[in-house]
């Protein structure tokens, strides 16, 4: 069977001297990546009869642009020879060139057609995809980094095409449904997500990191000890974590790594290591894998870290390494807490740490959600810890400020160093994440010191409705700060170690967020997609820009 390209070519990590390519394609191959006169290769691995490579090349020069073809077993399959959008090509990272980053979370896979655009908005990384090809010779405009913070897919929320192929595979009427049960709906899933041709160039050209969010398994993934009780007792969620890992790890986790991490990571030391007579078939080792890493959490880091032009951006994993035993609840385990801790210093220009929950919610909105954790670990006896489970569940009230013993150590830790307790204070120190359906950016009232922000980019493409979108003013800004401060502290939640106000925002656009370290500061932009008649040629329209000035030296 001659093999061809089903998804991809996605760049991966990228530094100054190395590049990671990962593709699916339809058979076992050999896939070449070629720029000029050097090539790379890499023999496909099989997980459930889906075929992947991930082409490490190596020795690229530093700051450069430069132009890649791809190959299947010797025949060129990208770019397309019909295609209306710039060649790809990689672009190595400079030690003297200032990051800018693209962010955003919570992206449904619906069509860019009229239809899908008045029921999820206008894809704001397909108008950001569409607003770089037509400045693809602008380096100025384009991007080191696309991080995603979450919710790439929705397993819990399907569209009517996921829904057709899921129909074609079972009945629809037996658990779970209209949800995603296994991997092959997993597999099929992530091709509506990254097959659309604009998205699919930017993904071929752009590096991107990962990581998942509760959609990404299911909605509240790991809210509580109760929710997942409830959810093991189901016939059909073992099956789902187990698949929803797996293809976490095939489709976005592996391309998050190093050269150096990969060449830690077990799995892909078998992938590596395979010099056998055909493909290699990882599926058994994959799920087993998959198994343990949700049944004992220390198994395995999602999260990592690395450091670009003199900021450090720190991705972490606030799903699946929760402790969730009552008297002991925490965003982060002992583990991963250290893990942490020693990636969260001084001595950078800014210290980013990138977690798809909002590290600083709207007052208001914190308040509650502390005030609820109190309550359903029993502040009020029985009756009130039922409804406080019911209340989280319902209104997806876990986020940090519903696991305060995390909150509160990470909060220690950005004073620490922002007030240059650990190396010489950084000039912000700034959370980045999405998930909560509306965008904004909050910071510390501090005088001195490092600033320290929280900016929130989502959705790209999932808007609130109109009603929720009120229901969400309510519960965060003007009243609900002070009433619920009084609420939280009824149950005796201690005061926040510091204060932090909305300094720009709410904006429920569907969004795609830049940030750009420049010399006057860091700069912050938010852009949504809008349409003049052509559904599928959207514009990209600012929405607002806020620039975060240096604090000045006494």
């Amino acid at each position: 069977m001659t093999a061809s390209l089903v998804l991809g070519p996605m760049l991966r990590y990228v530094d100054e001297t190395s590049a990671s390519l990962w593709v699916e394609t339809s058979a076992a191959c050999t896939v070449e990546l070629r720029v000029g006169v050097h090539s790379w290769t890499a023999a496909t691995f099989a997980v459930h009869d889906h075929h992947y490579a991930l082409v490490e090349a190596e020795g690229l020069p530093a700051g450069a642009t430069l132009r890649y073809t791809l190959g299947i077993d010797g025949e060129r399959v990208w770019p397309e020879r019909d295609s209306p959008f710039p060649d790809p090509s990689i672009r190595t990272l400079h030690p003297d060139r200032r990051l800018r980053l693209a962010f955003g979370s919570c992206r449904t896979s619906v069509p860019h057609d009229a239809m899908g655009n008045a029921t999820h908005g206008v894809d704001a990384l397909r108008a950001y995809a569409l607003d770089q090809a037509g400045n693809d010779d602008d380096d100025a405009v384009r991007p080191d980094l696309l991080a995603l913070l979450g919710d790439q897919v929705y397993a819990d929320s399907t569209s009517s095409e996921m829904q057709d192929f899921i129909a074609s595979r079972r009945s629809l009427d037996e658990p779970p449904g209209e949800e995603l049960k296994d991997y092959e709906e997993y597999a099929h899933l992530y091709k509506l997500a990254w097959s659309d041709e604009a998205n699919r160039w930017l993904l071929s050209t752009v590096p991107s990191a990962m990581i998942f969010d509760d959609h990404d398994i299911r909605d509240d993934w790991n809210a509580s000890l109760t929710w997942r009780e409830k959810m093991n007792a189901t016939t059909w969620w073992h099956g789902r974590i187990v698949a929803g890992l797996a293809s976490y790890w095939v489709y976005q986790h592996l391309g998050n790594l190093s050269p150096a991490a990969r060449a830690e990571d077990t799995l892909w030391r078998q992938v590596s290591a395979h010099t056998g007579a055909g493909e290699l078939d990882l599926t058994a080792d994959l799920e087993a894998f998959a198994e343990r890493a949700d049944s004992h959490p220390l198994s395995y880091r999602w999260s990592y870290c690395r450091d670009i032009g003199g900021v450090r951006i720190i991705t972490v994993d606030s799903r699946a390494a929760r402790v969730l035993d009552p008297g002991r609840r925490s965003l982060l385990d002992d583990a991963e807490l250290t893990w942490l801790d020693e990636h969260f210093q001084g001595g950078v220009r800014h210290l980013l740490v990138a977690t798809s929950l909002p590290f600083l919610l709207p007052r208001g909105l914190h308040h509650i959600e502390s005030w609820d954790e109190a309550l359903s670990e029993g502040a009020w006896g029985k009756l009130g810890a039922r409804i406080g489970e019911t209340l989280r569940q319902a209104l997806d009230l876990e986020h940090w400020a519903a696991f305060q013993r995390s909150f509160r150590a990470i909060a220690d830790r950005a004073l620490e160093v922002a007030d240059g307790k650990r190396g010489p204070a950084p000039q912000t120190v700034t959370f980045l994440s999405g998930d909560v359906h509306f965008s904004y950016i909050a910071e510390v009232e501090r005088s001195s010191g490092s600033r320290i922000l929280q900016a929130v980019c989502s959705p790209v493409r999932n808007p609130l409705p109109r009603a929720l979108r009120f229901a969400t003013v309510v519960m965060s800004y003007g009243v609900a700060s002070p009433i619920g401060a009084l609420v939280a502290r009824s149950v005796k939640v201690p005061k926040p170690p510091f204060s932090w106000t909305t300094v720009k925002g709410p904006w429920f656009d569907n969004n795609l967020a830049v940030l750009e370290d420049t010399e006057d500061g860091m700069k912050l932009q938010w852009a949504t997609g809008v349409t003049a008649g052509d559904a599928r040629s959207p514009r990209l329209k600012e929405v607002a820009t806020y620039t975060v000035p240096p604090r000045t030296r006494e």
